[in-house]
């Protein structure tokens, strides 16, 4: 028998800046890390004022995690210490994974009506902190979009619905990343990994999640979920966009300094010598 996740946790996205002077909300990070395992951050940056964000995140390192970034309306240029260089375009998701080291750099570009995305970081085993780096680079042509039922559309990025693989594979926290549109008077339930850590970020609208039939949730919240194989989605006047991500919990010490993500100090401090003295990209 299906079991329907219940709601453990709801968080509203935190206004906070970063980089070098980027406006963006938190939606959740470091004092929340341990519940969201396999995930560390996820912030959701959205603005028509170019001040807010073309200061962007120049050369900065990654060691230890994965950082997805998908950009819903305008653009962003990267490049990085492998020589890889591109931009990220509208329905665009990048997939890096650091490893055991990269460093690069996330510049916006200047466009109308302004820029919206989300980046999400998630962390790595201990067995594949220092794996290789590389980055998987999808364009919004190929991420298939399917339709289990009428007034459901869903965008799969990582993870499978109804048959379809999303283009994001061989990621070891065996993640789904999901981008869903409901219409308004539909309920839905979507079938998730039991034992993997599920989350909704409302991106548009509102609807009820799970089995609170009374409890609407608005854009810019995060709502956790209990175990179980199933979310349930409920809406009434409004349509609902949010994006559903899981992962498989990895349930290890983390120690964490900035960009760099290990598993004990010592590691850390390792990683910030190697960053110093210029043997940090293997």
């Amino acid at each position: 028998m299906k079991t329907t996740r219940k709601i453990k946790k709801i968080l509203s996205a935190k206004a906070t800046m970063e980089g070098a002077g980027v406006r963006l909300k938190r939606v959740f990070g470091n004092p929340e890390m341990p519940l969201f395992d396999p995930f560390l951050l996820m912030d959701d940056f959205h603005s028509d004022h170019p001040d807010d964000y073309m200061a962007g995140f120049p050369m900065h390192p990654h060691r230890g995690i994965e950082t997805i970034t998908y950009v819903l309306q305008g653009s962003v240029a990267h490049r990085d210490s492998m020589g890889n260089k591109g931009v990220i375009n509208r329905g665009d998701i990048q997939w890096m994974t650091a490893g055991s080291g990269i460093v690069h750099e996330e510049m916006p570009q200047i466009s109308k009506p302004g820029l919206w995305g989300f980046q999400l970081w998630s962390n790595l085993p201990a067995s594949h902190k220092m794996m290789p780096p590389r980055y998987q680079e999808v364009p919004e042509a190929s991420i298939p979009t399917v339709s289990p039922k009428e007034g459901v559309n869903i965008k799969v990025i990582c993870g499978e619905v109804a048959g379809v693989k999303g283009p994001v594979q061989e990621i070891i926290t065996n993640p789904e990343y999901l981008d869903i549109s409901i219409q308004a008077g539909t309920t839905f339930d979507i079938s998730v990994p039991g034992g993997h850590t599920v989350f909704t970020y409302v991106i548009e609208g509102e609807a009820v999640f799970g089995d609170s039939a009374s409890v609407f949730v608005p854009k810019e919240q995060v709502i956790l979920f209990e175990d179980g194989d199933t979310v349930r989605i409920t809406t009434h006047d409004a349509a609902v966009r949010f994006l559903l991500v899981s992962g498989k919990p990895i349930g290890e010490p983390v120690a964490w300094h900035g960009p760099i993500v290990m598993n004990t100090d010592d590691e850390i401090k390792t990683a910030l010598r190697e960053y110093q003295n210029g043997t940090f990209i293997k």
